[in-house]
């Protein structure tokens, strides 16, 4: 029985500065980021690298033809390693890129998952949400199936983690919100996976306890509060990221990848517009094991009855970044059953790790309900 799966070694920095000398940061490098932090933080520290933009192919989530446009443009033959620093759209697109040997998307998907890698790969979150600095996975908006999906392979975990709290200071209430809500889906799903383990539940469990208890003081304390703990959200973010490597996500991502791939909806939020919906059905399908554990612990931390959870639950996140009804992303109820068929048919990977099975029923109905 497999406890628990990591990739890279993990690091942590006061600064962008410290990182850069500790790793020798600059010539043969390939660095992938987005302008404000290269301008901010990068610039002066990374002379001689070969830099690209995330940012300048598009400003949506990464499309398989931004990716592709990118593996064009990327030097690979000449770089030594490569360095990415930013979300988790840079890192995706970083690690995909690294493996890439010049394919495209569709030629990459094909040879899944025997993927390699001439360059070292380092990865730098400046959000506290994707945990895709620990993991060997990388979500993309495929523009010909209308939907998010995922990839992965051992070959897209990186050789180096580095975990920085400068670069998040400067986060937008939205981005910090939508990030780290992420983080806590994560957790969850991995809590509840089938294939969670005594290690997998020992991170998602303490990524809860820190997000959430994070949550309760920046409620309180607003920015400052927040800056504060910056650390703390972005080890709880790794942590999530570590569960779910082997725990695996499951139908929050599923379901949220319709709402994204179609409405250009941020990953976070989407997640939360899913988030207690599914916890609800799962709550009607088997409200005894791993769930009613997990009830009971975030309860505790929100000091609420565990019948209560839920809406406890909505009403903290809430004051972070207020839930909406599908209808109000623009979504027609004629979509719905498009979608829950779609989940059913692209979303394998995901939908085996549901804490109790979904069919397509059952997923229509929880869209139905957050309608």
């Amino acid at each position: 029985m497999k406890l628990i799966e990591v990739g890279p070694t993990l690091y942590s920095n006061a600064t962008v500065k410290e990182f850069a000398e500790e790793f020798h940061v600059g010539e043969g490098d390939l660095i992938f980021s987005v302008k404000v932090i290269y301008d901010t933080y990068l610039k002066d520290v990374a002379a001689g690298a070969q830099v690209l933009l995330v940012d300048s192919y598009g400003t949506s989530e990464p499309t398989d033809d931004m990716i592709n446009a990118m593996i064009k443009d990327a030097d690979l033959d000449n770089a030594k390693r490569v360095v990415a620093v930013g979300g988790g759209a840079v890192m995706d697109v970083a690690k995909v890129v690294a493996c890439s040997g010049g394919m495209s998307v569709d030629e990459i998907f094909d040879h899944l998952p025997n993927l390699s890698r001439s360059v070292d790969l380092v990865l730098v979150p400046t959000t506290c949400g994707t945990g895709s600095e620990v993991t060997m996975l990388a979500s993309i908006n495929r523009t010909k199936l209308g939907t998010k999906v995922g990839m992965g392979c051992p070959a897209m975990y990186g050789d180096s983690a580095v975990l920085i709290p400068e670069l998040l200071h400067g986060l937008p209430n939205y981005v910090f919100a939508t990030s780290s809500i992420d983080a806590l889906c994560h957790s969850v799903e991995s809590i509840l996976s089938p294939n969670s383990t005594p290690i997998v539940k020992m991170f998602g469990y303490e990524a809860v306890r820190m997000i959430l208890s994070g949550y309760r003081k920046v409620a309180a304390g607003g920015l400052e509060a927040r800056n504060a703990l910056m650390g703390d959200f972005l080890l709880a973010s790794t942590y999530a990221g570590i569960a779910f490597g082997t725990g695996g996500c499951a139908a929050v991502h599923a379901l949220s990848y319709q709402l994204g791939g179609n409405y250009h909806v941020a990953h976070g939020e989407s997640n939360y517009a899913m988030f207690t919906g599914v916890l609800r059905k799962y709550m009607e399908i088997k409200s005894d094991g791993e769930i009613a554990t997990l009830n009971a612990f975030i309860a505790g931390i929100l000091e609420c009855d565990v019948a209560d959870v839920y809406d406890e639950l909505e009403t903290l996140i809430n004051q972070l970044l207020p839930k909406k009804a599908l209808h109000e992303y623009g979504v027609t109820r004629e979509e719905l059953p498009v979608w829950a068929r779609r989940v059913i048919e692209t979303q394998t990977r995901l939908m085996r790790n549901n804490f109790v099975p979904l069919d397509e029923a059952a997923v229509l109905d929880i869209f139905e309900k957050l309608y």
